[in-house]
């Protein structure tokens, strides 16, 4: 008798680009193939721990529905000491708002989430315990959301180790990796953006929204990260031809990424890696929410041959 093949994903990280990972599960639940385990960082694990329980398709239908630019309200901005925004009351806002899994037992395949250990700049796997607190340490970008403190240790974005966790989930036991690399080209970009236009930031505040509950549950955090934004350009922006200090952080954090990323995939290839074309996004670019989801799912549609061969072979 044969034993059908274990597929494991592994989802990187990537902030806005993260929605693609939304299409490639589409579209290998499309083709009838079954998803066991998954290791995600950062984004990828937002997306991973969502799609395993059972609520991909309600997290699309919101962020549709938002316009993907709103998602960014949902984190406190803080006084910049170890980071200017804190996710914790709203990441665990966001989370709830599509899933009631509490812990990681909680879901229906296995997950499992990298985080890095700000002290030792170990690798940190969790797959134990509350599913939020384990998100706040994978999607803690340095520099822009503060640290968060699990056991006694203060964990950062797990992307500042390993991008795209090939490793863990050949670890969960997957016989065939899927790896999602949100992080490929993006040091071939000509240009850095500057300033945003700022008609374009006050169409984003104003713009209407279907639902009443997410316009009165968002705005209040919206306005005020919209106002430290603009006040944060006006400081640090001395020259009008000189990158918003997001974009600074972002940009250098992407660079970064995709270095390590070529070392880890060089070591530890998966059997198919999917490199979403989306380079010209800059992290905080949650305006194109359509097009990132179809590009992840089209990448992953022009693979599906490979993946049947993979899974047939012996």
């Amino acid at each position: 008798m044969t034993t059908r093949k274990k597929i494991g994903l592994a989802l990187g990280s990537g902030s806005s680009r993260g929605w693609a990972h939304i299409g490639v599960i589409e579209a290998l639940e499309e083709e009838g193939v079954a998803i066991d385990c998954i290791a995600g960082t950062s984004v990828g694990s937002y997306i991973g721990a969502l799609y395993a329980a059972g609520n991909i398709k309600k997290l699309k239908d919101f962020i549709l529905k938002m316009d993907g630019k709103r998602v960014f309200s949902y984190f406190d901005v803080v006084f910049p000491r170890s980071g200017f925004l804190n996710g914790t009351r709203k990441v665990k806002e966001l989370y709830y708002m599509h899933s009631d899994a509490e812990t990681f037992d909680d879901l229906d395949i296995p997950v499992k989430m990298v985080a890095t250990e700000l002290e030792t700049g170990d690798k940190v796997v969790i797959d134990s315990g509350s599913i939020v607190e384990a998100l706040r340490a994978t999607m803690s970008v340095p520099g822009m959301f503060e640290p968060a403190h699990i056991n006694g240790r203060w964990l950062v974005d797990g992307g500042v180790v390993d991008p795209v966790p090939v490793g863990v989930t050949r670890a969960m036991g997957a016989d065939i990796v899927i790896a999602v690399d949100l992080n490929s080209g993006l040091t071939s970009r000509q240009n850095l953006r500057t300033k945003k236009d700022k008609k374009d930031r006050h169409q984003f505040l104003n713009r209407g929204y279907e639902s009443e509950f997410i316009r009165k549950l968002t705005d209040q955090y919206e306005k005020l990260g919209y106002v430290v934004r603009e006040r944060l350009g006006q400081r640090f922006s001395r020259e009008t031809s000189a990158p918003h200090i997001m974009e600074v952080v972002g940009t250098s954090i992407n660079i970064m990424q995709e270095r390590i990323t070529r070392v880890n995939l060089a070591v530890e290839p998966p059997d198919i890696l999917i490199q979403p074309e989306l380079n010209d996004l800059s992290m905080m670019d949650f305006d194109q929410v359509e097009r990132v989801i179809q590009e992840g799912y089209t990448r992953m549609k022009d693979r599906m041959e490979d993946v049947k061969v993979l899974l047939q072979y012996e």
